[in-house]
C-alpha cells in the first residue's frame, strides 16, 4: 500500500508539470523541490513544491502534499462515524489517503505573464527603430483568440465582409474587431494583448484580384508574423485545431 501511495504522489507531481507545460510554462522554467522532514506540515508524509523561475527569483507555484489518512481519520474521530471504504475485489476495508495539489491562481497568472512577456526592436517603414511588446501566451490561455480586421475601414464591402467573419467566429472564440489605423498598428495592438491569430479581409477576399483567393482571408501568426490564406468556410475548424 505504501508503494502504491508513493507512486500516486509521483503521478500527481508529473500531472501538474504536464498541466503547466500545456498552458505555456516549459520545464526549463520550473523546478521540483521535495520538502525536508523538518519542513513538512504535521499531517504530511511528503510534499513536493513546484517552483517557477520568476525574473525576481525562484518562487513556489504550488505544493503537492501526500496527506496520508489524516483527513478522513480526523472526520472519523470527531464525527464518530466510520469513513472506511470496502474494496470488494480485495475483500478489505481501509481508510482512503489524500494527495492534495494546491496551487495559487494569482501567482500562476503572474508566472504566465512573465513567461509570455517579450520586447523586440523593430524598424518601421521609415527606418525608425521602436521597441514593441509581445505577449507570447499559449493559445489556450490567450484572453483574445483572434483579431478580425477589414484591410481598410473606408471600403464598405470590406467592412461588411469583416463583420460577417466576426459573426462567424464569435460563437466559438473570444474575438476582437478593429478597423482603426494602419494594419501594422492593428497587428501590433493584438501582439501586445497576446492574441495568437489575426484575420484580415482584403480585396482578394472580394475576388477583385482573381477567383483563386476569393472567399479566403489572410491569417497572421503572432509569434512568427507568417501569413497564410485560409478559406472562410474552413476558418472555424482551422482556428479550433490550433487553439488547442
Amino acid at each position: 500500500a505504501s508503494d502504491v501511495y508513493k507512486r500516486q504522489h509521483k503521478y500527481w507531481v508529473e500531472e501538474r508539470f504536464r498541466f503547466y507545460e500545456s498552458i505555456g510554462l516549459p520545464r526549463t522554467s520550473l523546478e521540483e523541490y521535495w520538502q525536508k522532514p523538518e519542513e513538512l506540515a504535521h499531517y504530511a508524509r511528503a510534499t513536493v513544491d513546484i517552483l517557477y523561475k520568476f525574473p525576481f527569483g525562484t518562487q513556489e507555484l504550488e505544493g503537492i502534499a501526500a496527506r496520508g489518512d489524516f483527513d478522513l481519520s480526523q472526520h472519523q474521530k470527531h464525527s464518530g462515524k466510520p469513513q472506511e471504504y470496502f474494496d470488494q475485489e480485495a475483500g478489505v476495508k481501509y481508510l482512503p489517503h489524500v494527495i492534495e495539489p494546491s496551487a495559487g491562481a494569482d501567482r500562476l497568472v503572474l508566472a504566465l505573464l512573465c513567461e509570455a512577456f517579450h520586447e523586440e526592436e523593430k524598424a518601421d517603414v521609415n527606418g525608425k527603430v521602436e521597441t514593441r511588446t509581445i505577449l507570447r501566451f499559449h493559445p489556450r490561455i490567450a484572453p483574445i483568440k483572434c483579431g478580425v480586421f477589414p484591410l481598410l475601414k473606408n471600403k464598405p464591402e470590406l467592412v461588411a465582409r469583416a463583420r460577417e467573419v466576426l459573426g462567424l467566429l464569435r460563437p466559438h472564440f473570444q474575438v476582437f474587431y478593429d478597423e482603426a489605423g494602419a494594419i501594422g498598428r492593428r497587428y501590433a495592438r493584438q501582439d501586445e494583448a497576446g492574441t495568437p491569430f489575426c484575420v484580415t479581409v482584403d480585396f482578394d477576399t472580394l475576388g477583385e484580384n482573381g477567383p483563386e483567393n476569393r472567399d479566403a482571408v489572410t491569417v497572421r501568426h503572432r509569434d512568427s508574423a507568417a501569413q497564410e490564406r485560409v478559406p472562410i468556410s474552413q476558418l472555424v475548424g482551422w482556428l479550433t485545431e490550433r487553439l488547442g
